[in-house]
């Protein structure tokens, strides 16, 4: 089967390795152009999935936009017989899902119509969901709406991170990618209808979203914390300073008004509307992330003080 595999972050590596593990026919890596980083913004970084393609002597194919005339006639001409989309960036019109001959499929990390969107990973945390997957979708020109062709549920444990989550359902998603182009090709699989009254949204992550109320329930506040690490990072101020925190779990101590600080030693215990959450690792603003015993160190929080 020849292939043309969109995809830009870490997240999509795996299932561009399956693929080329598999032995399926990948004509191209379609990615977003390298970017500036640093401080500096005077060196540009290319992207994981250009970094393996790469490696893998894959031609790399970076439009600026994947409406531009030149990449149509190219992406064309390379006559697919599947496109494969993970985490590109980009959404994708019409007239270049009807270019493969058996359309484009992609990996989206949860159980459809759960939690379409931008930021499925994040929400399942956030939103304390107790299982959680990857569905293998045909693309149509809706958001996340295309008819299912295979899923694999997963338990969720309760204490995981958004950045463990993703890195487990990178490798899930490049199994059940696998598994469904194989279905696909012995025309073994009969796609499946969403149930679009049933579908949940997972949206942009902003920086609101990341700005903790600490009048929320303790449990909430843990799983914002947990969800959101490594990035963005939830946060908070204390003292006019952003800081981040992470490694949250919440406990039931009570006392004291919402985002006061109740102990700072090893870690931080801090009040929420019924209870407490206890915080391992904090990163200030401009500084790596520590230990919160280092911070405390250097006076970065004391008993009494207020997160706002």
């Amino acid at each position: 089967m020849r292939v043309v595999f969109f995809g830009t972050p870490e997240f999509a590596v795996p299932s561009l390795e399956a693929l080329l593990g598999e032995g399926f026919d990948v004509l191209a890596a379609v990615t977003q152009p390298d970017r500036p980083q640093g401080r500096s913004r005077s060196h540009t970084v290319p992207s994981p999935v250009k970094q393996a393609a790469q490696a893998d002597e894959v031609p790399v194919l970076q439009p600026e936009r994947p409406t531009d005339p030149a990449f149509m006639q190219t992406f064309r001409a390379l006559a697919p017989d599947v496109g494969v989309v993970v985490g590109y960036g980009h959404i994708l019109k019409p007239d270049l899902l009807a270019i493969p001959a058996r359309g484009m499929v992609n990996v989206h990390p949860s159980l459809l119509p759960e939690l379409r969107g931008a930021a499925p990973i994040e929400w399942a945390i956030i939103n304390g969901l107790t299982h959680t997957g990857v569905s293998i979708m045909k693309m149509d020109s809706g958001m996340d709406s295309g008819p299912i062709l295979h899923a694999i549920r997963e338990e969720l444990p309760p204490d995981i991170t958004g950045g463990e989550l993703s890195a487990h359902l990178s490798e899930l998603g490049a199994e059940a990618l696998v598994e469904a182009l194989m279905l696909l090709e012995q025309e073994a699989v009969r796609p499946r209808a969403q149930d679009h009254a049933r579908a949940t949204y997972a949206p942009k992550l902003t920086r609101e979203t990341a700005h903790i109320d600490w009048t929320l329930a303790a449990e909430r506040v843990a799983r914002l914390i947990r969800g959101l690490d490594p990035r963005p990072g939830a946060w908070s101020t204390l003292d006019g300073q952003a800081v981040k925190l992470f490694g949250a779990v919440a406990d039931g101590g009570r006392g004291g008004v919402p985002g006061e600080v109740l102990q700072a030693d090893s870690r931080l215990c801090i009040a929420t509307q019924d209870g407490t959450v206890a915080v391992e690792e904090v990163q200030a603003e401009g500084k790596a992330r520590m230990p919160v015993a280092e911070w405390v160190r250097g006076r970065g929080a004391r008993v009494g003080a207020r997160f706002q």
